[in-house]
């Protein structure tokens, strides 16, 4: 299994906006992701709810993880999109 850990860089951590920027660029990645707290369960990660579920706070650790062949692209563009806090997809998600 793939897996990218990363810090979150959203200040106000995976909440509102920033979760639903997140989700739908792990919907678009096209393969299952996971995301889970560096000590919590994984969840979907293509569902908002979960996302939010999550309560993870900026600057916490975040695991992004995948069992898809060749995910490891997809799960580069998610850990950097969270790492950077970024306030809209990139074209290149």
């Amino acid at each position: 299994m793939a897996e990218r850990r990363v810090n979150v860089g959203w200040a106000e951590g995976l909440h509102a906006r920033p979760a639903s920027i997140f989700v739908r660029a792990a919907t678009a990645a096209g393969v299952p992701v996971t995301i889970a707290k560096a000590d919590g369960k994984p969840v979907n990660a293509a569902s908002m709810l979960a996302v939010l579920g999550l309560g993870a706070q900026g600057g916490e650790e975040i695991v992004l993880a995948t069992d898809a062949e060749g995910a490891d692209a997809a799960l580069d563009r998610l850990a950097k999109l969270v790492a950077e806090g970024l306030e809209e997809l990139p074209e290149t998600v």
